[in-house]
């Protein structure tokens, strides 16, 4: 049996939204065509995906697995549809992806020095979608910060770096040689405290109950604007607090956190010459 993208599409909106009129909007379909999608796809599956009543839509045990297996499918698809319009256009091209306070200038120059008349793209990268960009396509390698899920990918470390503290300017701390990360136990971290677990299992805030309600930030400038408004403390990367320099914050080493591991990642069903050549002039 051939499993029909667009329904799959379809039961995916409804699965994140549990609930039928919300995905309807969102695909710009009428709820009922999107209704009689979803029980043609069960038929097809031989399964139930929703449980539905008045008030709620959930996910039945087959409906979380088709969830969990569709976006990588459904990326994988969204991936092909790009690399064959790309391959259509005629002129050999390579895209790159690259986290804040990353370049990769001297590895473009490198790779079109091999390659002449290779036309390279670049794509600026954030922690949500350092390694999305390569499941759906829009990125032949991704330059990451570890960790990233490494399901499907090849990874190839490139090198390490510092973390640092960014605080606001006035802050006790500003000016240190280094700090603890015992130093920072008392702050409000704006990252993700999984992201730094050496601060989270000495926190007092978490130990207390009393961490505001999560952020997401989609930036570091986002970030930035927090610090110098005296609202936390940022852990970012030397290269990153480096890269994006203001008066009002300062940066101060933290001598006991681990570096940042900074890697290559592409798909590792991907055999190109290219993706080869570069992989080899940034591990050189």
């Amino acid at each position: 049996m051939d499993v029909d993208l667009r329904k799959v599409r379809y039961f995916v909106a409804v699965a994140e939204e549990l609930h039928f009129g919300r995905a309807a909007e969102r695909l710009h379909i009428a709820q009922p065509v999107l209704s009689r999608q979803v029980r043609a796809l069960e038929e097809e599956l031989h399964a139930q995906l929703f449980v539905r009543d008045r008030r709620s839509t959930e996910l039945t045990a087959a409906g979380r697995q088709l969830l969990e297996d569709s976006r990588p499918l459904l990326a994988s698809a969204d991936a092909l549809k790009r690399r064959v319009t790309r391959a259509a256009r005629g002129a050999a091209s390579f895209t790159i992806g690259f986290m804040p306070g990353l370049t990769v200038t001297d590895a473009v120059r490198a790779l079109t020095a091999r390659h002449p008349g290779l036309s390279v793209e670049l794509v600026r990268t954030t922690w949500d979608d350092q390694t999305e960009v390569l499941h759906d396509g829009r990125a032949d390698v991704s330059v990451v910060r570890l960790p990233v899920e490494p399901r499907g990918l090849s990874v190839r470390p490139m090198f390490e770096e510092p973390r640092v503290a960014v605080l606001p300017a006035t802050h006790r701390l500003a000016g240190k040689e280094s700090v603890s990360i015992t130093d920072l136990a008392a702050e409000h971290l704006l990252n993700d405290p999984d992201a730094v677990p050496e601060w989270r299992d000495i926190a007092v805030e978490l130990r207390s109950g009393g961490r505001p309600r999560a952020h997401g930030y989609h930036s570091i400038e986002e970030k930035l604007e927090h610090v110098a408004a005296g609202l936390g403390i940022a852990i970012v990367p030397l290269s990153t607090s480096e890269y994006y320099t203001r008066a009002d914050v300062t940066c101060v080493p933290v001598a006991d956190l681990p570096p940042n591991q900074v890697s290559l990642a592409w798909m590792a069903s991907r055999r190109s010459r290219l993706i080869h050549d570069f992989a080899e002039i940034v591990t050189a």
